[in-house]
């Protein structure tokens, strides 16, 4: 699949996670599974997610997968993101997967997605997502 024309020809957003494609996560062929490499992405997206809501979050949803380039055993799989939205209870978290190839030494983007994700509580309900923004005007209020 060709990559969103509108993407940065360079990575973008904040590094999430960084892992070796190992040989146990690949075909007899040397390609990795492209479930290991949406499995990577969602727990990278999770950690943005978390980190804002500051508290437990589940994935809900993964949209706009797009596999733009296989990745090979050896390669360095590092994962970016980036807040498209963050409603209520929900966070919208724009992914995407850049590998340096082991054998050449240079990145490209493999795979990009978008992941959804829901604050929950101990009980597992939905509640509100911290805003970063209220921490601001709380900061600014309590100055004066």
């Amino acid at each position: 699949m060709r990559s969103n024309p509108e993407k940065s020809p360079h990575p973008e957003g904040e590094i999430v996670s960084r892992t070796m494609a190992m040989p146990s996560d690949a075909n007899p062929y040397g390609d990795i599974f492209g479930g290991w490499l949406m499995s990577q992405m969602d727990l990278g997206g999770a950690v943005l997610a978390r980190n804002i809501a500051r508290c437990r979050v589940v994935t809900v949803s993964a949209e706009t997968m797009n596999f733009v380039s296989p990745v090979a055993v050896g390669d360095v799989v590092t994962c970016y993101a980036r807040v498209l939205s963050i409603g209520r209870t929900s966070l919208k978290i724009d992914l995407d997967a850049w590998v340096q190839c082991f054998k050449t030494g240079q990145s490209r983007r493999v795979t990009e997605g978008a992941f959804t994700y829901v604050a929950i509580d101990d009980q597992g309900h939905p509640q509100p997502v911290h805003r970063p923004e209220e921490n601001a005007a709380d900061s600014t209020s309590s100055a004066t």
